[in-house]
């Protein structure tokens, strides 16, 4: 797929991330659940699909007709970054046939000691034809994988890295999203804590090419969390 034709299929819509790690209760390692809920996804309208490992690719694959942005999250000791950090992240996925893979682009450390720029030209230097988003914490982060040639820029890892993570706000981060995508040429995917459709509404207005919602969707436990949280909080204040 080429990169015109990833954004014709995306422009304006629903990226759904399917996604469950071990521990969390829709996780099989025998896979399975992923696809069904991708296909519950596609029948909803959703432009696309994120998800995690090759087994959840190759099962979503076979099941939607959508494109799917893959990622591998695999911790290497030594090192800070987690999604697709290695090449070898990157091959595996190449092999199964994901439309974009999705990489660590912060200042977290990876494998090979590359910074951000220095693993996107070797992808793209391997893989010219491969599409690319950078999951990204800041605009120098975008910025800089945008220079380095990716493809697509996401919000994704905002509030979690860094100096970021004290100020990790509940909702999405509005004004970052903005800034990137008045400022950076290459396409904005948005992604990180948009828990409510008028959330992703205000990302399309603020100019991003689509929106990436996975906890508010995929992730049952969290999303019943929500629920639990707030009538504890309101049963507190109604007996104070």
């Amino acid at each position: 797929m080429t990169k015109e034709e990833f954004i014709s299929c995306v422009k304006g819509g629903l990226i759904v991330s399917c996604q469950a790690l071990p521990g969390e209760p829709l996780y099989r390692p025998e896979g399975g659940i992923m696809p069904l809920m991708a296909k519950a996804a596609e029948e909803a309208g959703a432009k696309g699909i994120r998800c995690n490992g090759v087994k959840d690719v190759t099962g979503i694959k076979k099941t939607v007709k959508l494109p799917v942005i893959g990622i591998i999250k695999k911790n290497y000791d030594g090192f800070e970054a987690y999604i697709t950090p290695s090449m070898d992240e990157v091959d595996q996925l190449v092999a199964v046939g994901c439309e974009v893979i999705a990489i660590d682009c912060t200042s977290l450390s990876r494998p090979g000691n590359l910074t951000a720029s220095e693993y996107i030209r070797a992808i793209k230097k391997k893989y010219p034809h491969q599409l690319l988003m950078a999951d990204c914490a800041s605009f120098e982060d975008a910025y800089n994988a945008a220079a380095a040639g990716v493809d697509f820029v996401g919000t994704t890892m905002n509030g979690y890295v860094g100096g970021n993570t004290a100020s990790v706000l509940d909702g999405p981060n509005y004004r970052l999203a903005e800034k990137i995508a008045s400022s950076i040429s290459v396409p904005l995917i948005a992604e990180g804590r948009i828990h409510r459709p008028e959330d992703a509404a205000e990302m399309l207005k603020l100019g991003a090419l689509a929106v990436v919602v996975g906890g508010a969707i995929t992730r049952p436990k969290e999303i019943a969390e929500r629920f639990v949280h707030a009538i504890n909080d309101s049963a507190e204040k109604n007996y104070q």
